[in-house]
């Protein structure tokens, strides 16, 4: 699988993929029923914009605070990121992606509905997780995929998936190399316990090491004071926590933050 549909999609080496948190949907135990979809659009809104003035190469529409995550998840939380997303569409100046916190399926539903250029998800393992057992099932998803007309939608896997073990004894080399052969993804995703916590970097150098041909991502703690060292190794970098307000998840995003780290991102591209 070629690594340079990364430069055609961002127009630049090591993109920095910023998140969008969504704030909790209807449904989710933290929706805000007083303020309602207005609240999550409005937050959205605003973090999309500080997103963008700082520079990022792309966003990323994730339901961030619908915990606790549900593997399988109701249609009204797909019907709402949708909402949000339609609604912030002549807003949006980069490309852009969508997560549905853990659902693969409802993920690609909602990039065919949006017009989100990429996905990521966990497709492939079976892991004890924070939400159970958790099993997937890529051969169904990415038939569902191309049932839907996404084929053109690129599939970025996170193979360390956030508070979740493999259930299976296998090496990180295995896990990538199996993967890479058996379900060609478009990337790979290295993340740490949870968003915010940095990715071992002997991990993602092992990864990338054995399937260099794969865009490989550090997906969660990439920050201003290590991004230089994850991107020596990765391909590029999900950043979500570190452009917040002082480094905090809850908080909005903090425009500064962002052109600080961008600026610091478009030296070590040099």
């Amino acid at each position: 699988m070629t690594k340079y549909w990364i430069e055609e999609m961002f127009g630049c080496r090591k993109p920095i993929i910023a998140m969008c948190h969504l704030s909790a949907l209807p449904g989710d135990p933290r929706f805000d029923r007083k303020e309602g979809m207005r609240k999550v659009i409005n937050w959205a809104r605003k973090d999309l914009i500080a997103l963008q003035n700082g520079g990022v190469d792309a966003v990323m529409f994730s339901n961030e605070f619908s915990l606790p995550y549900q593997t399988c998840v109701e249609t009204v939380t797909v019907a709402s990121m949708a909402r949000v997303v339609g609604e912030l569409m002549s807003d949006i100046r980069v490309p852009f992606g969508v997560n549905v916190l853990w659902d693969p399926i409802a993920s690609l539903d909602l990039a065919v509905a949006t017009g989100a250029k990429f996905v990521r998800e966990i497709f492939t393992g079976v892991y004890a997780s924070d939400f159970g057992l958790w099993n997937t099932n890529c051969g169904a998803a990415v038939r569902h995929q191309y049932a839907i007309g996404a084929e053109n939608v690129r599939l970025l896997f996170n193979i360390v998936p956030e508070a979740a073990r493999y259930l299976a004894n296998r090496d990180i080399i295995d896990i990538a190399k199996s993967t890479v052969f058996n379900t060609q993804p478009d990337a790979l995703c290295v993340s740490g316990l949870t968003a915010g916590v940095q990715v071992d970097v002997q991990n993602l150098k092992k990864i990338k090491d054995n399937v260099p041909d794969t865009v490989v991502f550090a997906n969660t703690g990439v920050r201003l004071e290590n991004v230089e060292e994850q991107l020596s190794i990765a391909d590029g970098a999900v950043v979500g926590t570190f452009f917040k307000h002082d480094g905090v998840f809850e908080n909005h995003v903090d425009e500064k933050r962002v052109n600080v780290f961008m600026n610091k991102v478009k030296t070590i591209r040099k």
